[in-house]
C-alpha cells in the first residue's frame, strides 16, 4: 500500500453568519513532493470546512493508501477517532466517511499557526479561496513549489 499525508485545513470568513465565504485545502505528500487541492465552499461554518478538507485530500487518491491525516482541528480528528460523537452536520460526516473507507488512516492532531510549513500552506491556501470564491490552480502550485521536497 502506498504511503501518503495529507494535511489540510479549512477556512470560513464569517463562520457561517451573514455571507460566510469557506474554502477547504488538502495538501498531499508522496515521498517528500507535495501537490495542492482546493475547494470553494461558499456558505458553510468553520467546522465543515474542516471536515471537507479531510474529504477532499483523501478523494484525490487514486488508489487505496495508507494515510497519516494532519489537522489543526480538534473537531475532525477526536470525531474520527471515535472520543467525540457526532452531533450535527451529519451530511459532512457522510461525504468525510465516503472518502475515508478504502483507506487505513492514522488520524493526527497538528497545532495550526505554529510554523508548520505544510499546514501554513494549507491555511494560506483556504483562506485565499474563501476570500476570492474560487480556486486558481496556479496560486496553489505556487504555494506547494515553495515547499521543495520535505518529509513530515
Amino acid at each position: 500500500m502506498k504511503e501518503v499525508t495529507i494535511v489540510c485545513d479549512g477556512s470560513s470568513l464569517g463562520n457561517g453568519k451573514g455571507n460566510p465565504r469557506a474554502a477547504a485545502v488538502a495538501v498531499l505528500g508522496f515521498k517528500g513532493y507535495w501537490k495542492a487541492f482546493g475547494e470553494y465552499l461558499g456558505n458553510a461554518t468553520n467546522q465543515q470546512s474542516e471536515i471537507a478538507a479531510a474529504a477532499l485530500g483523501l478523494e484525490n487518491l487514486s488508489e487505496p493508501c495508507k494515510v497519516r491525516l494532519f489537522s489543526d482541528s480538534r473537531y475532525v480528528i477526536e470525531t474520527m477517532g471515535g472520543t467525540w460523537k457526532r452531533k450535527t452536520n451529519q451530511d459532512w460526516w457522510r461525504r468525510l466517511d465516503q472518502a475515508a473507507a478504502r483507506h487505513d488512516i492514522e488520524w493526527q492532531w497538528i497545532k495550526g499557526h505554529a510554523g508548520h510549513e505544510v499546514q501554513e500552506v494549507a491555511d494560506t491556501a483556504a483562506r485565499a479561496i474563501a476570500r476570492s470564491g474560487r480556486v486558481e490552480e496556479d496560486v496553489l502550485d505556487e504555494l506547494v513549489a515553495e515547499l521543495g521536497v520535505i518529509e513530515i
